[in-house]
C-alpha cells in the first residue's frame, strides 16, 4: 500500500508542476481530506462485550482534464473492505493499510447527462441517505450514466462485481429513475423506482471475503453450513438477486428547522422466502455551521435474502442482512470543519433462525474536514 501512496503523491506533484504555467491552476485541481476518530461499543447477546477505538482518514484529488471531463482520485484507510474505511487501534502500533477508494472520470456530455467510469462514488439515489441496500462507504466499479432534466432523473449502470477464472463473472446491471417535484411552497417530494440485477450468484461464494453475512448459503464441502463457515471460501450463495426497490422522500421545514421524512422498500424476486426489506424514518435540523445540530431516527427490517448482504450497512446488526431494529443519529457542529456525532443501533439479529437475539452498537465520533 505505501507504493499506492507514492503514486498518488507523485501524480499530484506532476500535475502541480504541469499546471504552474496555467493562470487558472487553482481552478483546475482541488484537494480534500477528512479525519474521523471513533469510540465504539458493541453488545451482542451471543458474544463478549466489545469496546474499541477506530479512525478513518481520506485524502482526495479532483483534477480538471478539460471543460467536460474531471478525474477523481481518493485514498482511504481501512484496507480492502468495500463497505468500511474504518481502521481499529490495535496490533501493537503497527502501520495501517491505505487503499484506493476512488479512481474515476466524470464526463459531462451536456448539461443534463454525465458518464462515470472507474471506481466511482455510488451513482444511485438513497432516500434519506439511508443504507437499506447500499452502505454509505460503498464505491462500485464499472460504468454509469446519470441523466437529470427538469423534474426527472435516472441512472443506468453496468458494474463489475467479481471476475472469476473458473466460472462466469458476476455483473450488476442497474436502472433507477424518479422525479423531484415541488408540492407546495417549502415542500419537495422525491420518489422513484430501481432495479438491480446480479448475474452468476447461485453456486458462487459470497462477494469480497466469502462470508454470508445473513444471505442464504450452502457448503460446497458436503458439511453442515455451520461447520463450513470457517473453512476457507467454501460457502456458495443459494439464490439469485434481482432487487426491485421503491423509494420516497419528503423535505420541508418546521419553523426554521429542515425536516426530511423517507421510506425505502426492496424485494428480491430471485429468492422465494425472506426476500423483503424496508426502512422509514425522519431527520430534523442540518449540521452545517458552528452551533447547528441535526438528529434522526430510522426503523429497518431487512430479511436474509432481500439484498446482497456484502453491500448493505456494515454496522446495522453487525453488518449484512437478517436483522431489524432502530437507528438513532445526532450531530453537533463544534467549529468550522469539526463536529461531534453519535449513532446508536438497537437491533435484533438472526431473525430467520431459531437463535434470534439482541444486538446494540454505540458510536461516538469526532469529525474533521480540511
Amino acid at each position: 500500500m505505501p507504493r499506492l501512496l507514492v503514486v498518488f503523491i507523485t501524480f499530484g506533484v506532476l500535475f502541480y508542476n504541469h499546471s504552474l504555467a496555467q493562470e487558472n491552476w487553482f481552478d483546475s485541481v482541488e484537494f480534500n481530506a477528512d479525519l474521523r476518530l471513533r469510540s465504539e461499543s458493541i453488545d451482542d447477546d451471543e458474544k463478549e462485550f466489545r469496546h474499541r477505538g477506530r479512525f478513518r482518514a481520506r485524502l482526495g484529488l479532483k483534477a480538471k482534464v478539460n471543460n467536460n471531463v474531471q478525474a477523481i482520485f481518493r485514498l482511504a484507510s481501512g484496507g480492502g473492505n468495500p463497505v468500511s474505511t474504518n481502521q481499529s487501534f490495535d496490533d501493537g502500533f503497527s502501520r495501517k493499510d491505505i487503499g484506493l477508494d476512488l479512481a474515476y472520470v466524470d464526463w459531462a456530455l451536456n448539461d443534463t447527462t454525465h458518464v462515470y467510469g472507474g471506481k466511482m462514488k455510488n451513482p444511485f439515489y438513497r432516500a434519506g441517505s439511508h443504507a437499506l441496500i447500499w452502505d454509505s462507504d460503498l464505491n462500485p466499479e464499472g460504468l454509469a450514466v446519470i441523466h437529470k432534466k427538469g423534474i426527472f432523473f435516472g441512472t443506468l449502470a453496468t458494474l463489475v462485481v467479481e471476475e472469476r477464472s473458473d466460472s462466469d463473472n458476476s455483473f450488476l446491471v442497474a436502472l433507477q429513475g424518479g422525479i423531484n417535484i415541488n408540492i407546495f411552497d417549502g415542500g419537495d417530494f422525491t420518489g422513484g423506482i430501481g432495479y438491480f440485477d446480479y448475474s452468476a450468484t447461485i453456486g458462487n461464494p459470497p462477494f469480497y471475503n466469502g462470508k454470508a453475512k445473513g444471505n442464504s448459503v450452502v457448503c460446497t464441502l458436503f458439511l453442515a453450513t455451520d461447520q463450513c463457515a470457517g473453512v476457507g471460501s467454501n460457502l456458495a450463495l443459494t439464490f439469485d438477486y434481482n432487487e426491485l426497490e421503491f423509494f420516497g422522500q419528503f423535505d420541508t421545514t418546521i419553523g426554521n428547522l429542515p425536516l426530511s421524512i423517507f421510506v425505502n422498500l426492496v424485494q428480491n424476486s430471485g429468492a422465494s422466502i425472506n426476500n423483503n426489506g424496508y426502512a422509514f424514518g425522519a431527520k430534523v435540523g442540518k449540521a452545517k455551521a458552528p452551533g447547528d445540530w441535526q438528529a434522526s431516527w430510522a426503523w429497518q427490517n431487512l430479511e436474509a435474502d432481500a439484498v446482497i448482504a456484502t453491500f448493505t450497512n456494515s454496522d446495522f446488526g453487525g453488518g449484512g442482512t437478517d436483522a431489524k431494529g432502530h437507528i438513532l443519529r445526532s450531530k453537533y457542529v463544534l467549529t468550522n470543519n469539526s463536529a461531534l456525532a453519535g449513532t446508536l443501533f438497537l437491533n435484533e439479529i438472526d431473525i430467520s433462525s431459531d437463535n434470534r437475539h439482541d444486538y446494540s452498537r454505540l458510536q461516538l465520533d469526532l469529525e474533521f474536514k480540511f
